[in-house]
């Protein structure tokens, strides 16, 4: 089992753990943005759809990948073939991930199909309005939201977080720093895949250290959210009504896909979720600039 490909799990898991709990409780969205997803149609499986406002001079690159590559540096050094093609990275990715974890676990924790790409749409959708769920790199948490309803309204329940414990408690045993090393082993799939995705001058580990920042700014309410279940008019009703639940706090709701995804988890998950997202973003990131 390859100690380097152990790590791969972590880059695909903790930074998009939320697509578990989207699935999970997908929250509806009062306005919908364009998506940046990969297009799913046998003309161009490999192929973005691209729905993009370009800048009209590219920033600077601000956290070269070089930097993490040093920040890294101590991490056991392990002989690794070189990378495929990201049109051929599935099954590279996907032995790995058999080898090191099984099949029922990959089957379980990942979707295995446009690995790379799917992870570059969901992160770079994360901090708009709504991700599209096909692109989602995880399957959905068992269950549905947990609530309870009081005299004032209904809650999201105390014990709707316990759905989410599992995912959390795997995502804090990853090692950090040789997640990061795997991280910059992999960058030349994840750079591609994101000038593929629209940004033929972007610089993905930009966009990620960003990503991570608004993640990191997701409030912490000292109390468990109250929720409303909007009425549906007409003949038609949902066969999945628990999918449509919005926060009443209009400055929750209002939030992004990504902050919701961590506050439907929990304060507490929050928390933990937020202070690995920070070591990672300490290793990625130009040294000396901080969340």
């Amino acid at each position: 089992m390859s100690t380097r490909m152990r790590w791969v799990i972590g880059v695909l898991a903790f930074l998009f753990l939320g697509g578990a709990a989207f699935y999970g409780w997908q929250l509806r969205q009062r306005a919908p943005r364009p998506l940046l997803i990969p297009d799913q149609s046998a003309a161009s499986a490999s192929r973005p759809v691209v729905v993009v406002e370009r800048p009209a001079t590219p920033p600077p690159i601000q956290h070269p990948i070089e930097q993490a590559e040093a920040a890294t540096a101590s991490a056991p050094a392990v002989a690794v073939a070189p990378l495929p093609p990201l049109e051929a990275s599935d099954s590279y990715v996907a032995n790995a991930l058999v080898e090191l974890l099984g099949r029922k676990d990959v089957q379980s924790f990942l979707a295995l199909d446009s690995v790379v790409r799917h992870v570059v749409a969901a992160v770079d959708n994360l901090p708009g309005k709504q991700v599209a769920v096909r692109i989602w790199p995880v399957p959905p948490t068992p269950g549905r939201i947990v609530i309870e309803s009081r005299d004032d309204g209904t809650y999201v329940s105390a014990g709707n977080a316990s759905r989410y414990e599992p995912f959390v408690h795997f995502v804090e045993s990853v090692d950090t720093r040789r997640l990061v090393a795997l991280y910059v082993r992999l960058y030349p799939l994840f750079q591609q895949a994101y000038q593929d995705l629209g940004y033929p001058k972007g610089y993905f580990n930009d966009r990620l250290i960003a990503v991570i920042d608004h993640l990191l700014a997701t409030p912490e309410p000292p109390r468990l959210p109250k929720v409303t279940l909007p009425e549906v008019k007409g003949p038609i009703q949902p066969s999945r009504p628990w999918v449509m639940y919005e926060f009443e706090d209009i400055s929750l709701d209002e939030r992004s896909a990504g902050q919701k995804i961590l506050l439907r988890m929990g304060a507490a998950h929050t928390k933990r979720l937020k202070a690995k997202l920070a070591e990672v973003r300490r290793l990625v990131a130009r040294s000396g600039v901080k969340p």
